[in-house]
């Protein structure tokens, strides 16, 4: 009758590479957790910072000389300032190694071929693109009109009669590439411009790739303007934006180099 579908079977390789992806998105989660509670103990005693962006290398130098002030030489509060200081940079370290052996394993592995082509896209660099590969495996059981679908970027909806309702997205199948693509796509409002870690990762990959991602970058922005023009709110736009760039993830990952 032709209702079996045949699913696909992840390969233990395949297995190993998400486990690896999926422990960074959870030390990202712990570091997040750390500078929280950081900033927070210092925020609690008037201590806030001017400088700029936070977390950066001026903003480190900072932190190091509110270690020195007269206010954190209090033994409990300097104890507890060195904690959250030093579980930011143990987590930091961990981020690192995890990012080193995912770009290792993206440069000499079978997802190769496809992360170099998805890295011609804005927002899809070396981690995205492997996280990409990994969460999904076969792009060939997929479509371009169906991916968004499978993972529940298209939006809910209540039918009744003529009636016809829509809702919020589904958020159904695969939460981590998801997030990967709703990340990517805020790259995308911005006006297009071929900056030089995008023109490295384009040099790498076909002419085909190339054509096509140049193609998805232009689209994909001159999408992005016409939601603004009309006044779209931006988290809705940018889920839409998210959707048409899976269409074009897939379109690149079943690319015939």
């Amino acid at each position: 009758m032709g209702e079996i579908v045949a699913i696909n079977v992840p390969s233990v390789e395949r297995e190993a590479a998400r486990d690896l992806v999926r422990a960074r998105d959870a030390v990202c989660g712990d570091l997040m957790r750390a500078r929280h509670r950081l900033s927070k103990l210092q925020l609690r005693h008037g201590i806030v910072y001017y400088g700029g962006k936070p977390w950066t290398g001026s903003h480190d130098v900072w932190l190091r000389a509110q270690r020195r002030g007269a206010l954190f030489a209090t033994p409990g509060l300097g104890l507890a300032f060195d904690t959250a200081y030093d579980t930011v940079l143990a987590t930091l370290a961990r981020r690192d190694r995890l990012d080193a052996a995912i770009t290792a394993m993206a440069a000499a592995s079978a997802f190769t071929p496809v992360v170099c082509r998805l890295g011609c896209l804005r927002g899809v660099a070396t981690l995205t693109a492997f996280g990409l590969a990994v969460e999904i495996g076969d792009w060939y059981r997929l479509t371009g009109s169906s991916i968004g679908a499978y993972l529940g970027l298209v939006p809910t909806e209540s039918s009744s009669g003529d009636s016809r309702s829509r809702g919020s997205i589904t958020k159904t199948g695969n939460g981590h590439a998801r997030r990967l693509l709703i990340e990517a796509a805020w790259h995308h409002r911005p006006p297009f411009r071929t900056e030089r870690e995008l023109r490295r990762r384009q040099d790498a990959a076909s002419p085909a790739a190339r054509d096509r991602g140049q193609r998805a970058n232009r689209r994909l922005h001159a999408r992005w303007a016409a939601f603004d023009a009309r006044l779209k709110l931006p988290v809705v736009a940018n889920t839409a934006i998210a959707r048409e760039l899976a269409g074009w993830c897939w379109s690149l990952a079943v690319l015939d180099d």
